[in-house]
């Protein structure tokens, strides 16, 4: 005999489960997109490939090419060889509704 108690337990479980499973696959289909980007070197053709893009925007591409830093090269504490720069970041707002019944933006 099975108790509510373990009944509820049980439901739960699966419950939780079938949640994280979709959470998995829908992370799991994002990083199979990016993985299948195409890669595109920084040239002279690169904004005239964007411009002519659905809505001027090319979603997850890999730009390869080489980058020169506007100040500094920052160099890795963990290996000498390593070097990087800081990519500009672009920051959009999107249009806040009040809800009312959440009492949030």
């Amino acid at each position: 005999p099975i108790t509510p108690g373990e009944l509820l337990c049980l439901g739960s479980s699966l419950a939780f489960s079938s949640l994280f499973y979709y959470l998995y696959r829908k992370k799991a289909r994002v990083v199979a997109r990016i993985q299948e980007a195409p890669k595109l070197q920084v040239d002279d053709d690169l904004p005239a490939l964007v411009s002519a893009a659905e809505g001027r925007c090319l979603p997850y591409v890999a730009l390869e090419g080489i980058v020169l830093p506007a100040k500094a090269v920052l160099t890795s504490h963990y290996h000498a060889r390593l070097q990087g720069v800081i990519q500009k970041l672009l920051l959009r707002e999107h249009r806040l509704i009040w809800n009312s019944l959440a009492r949030s933006w």
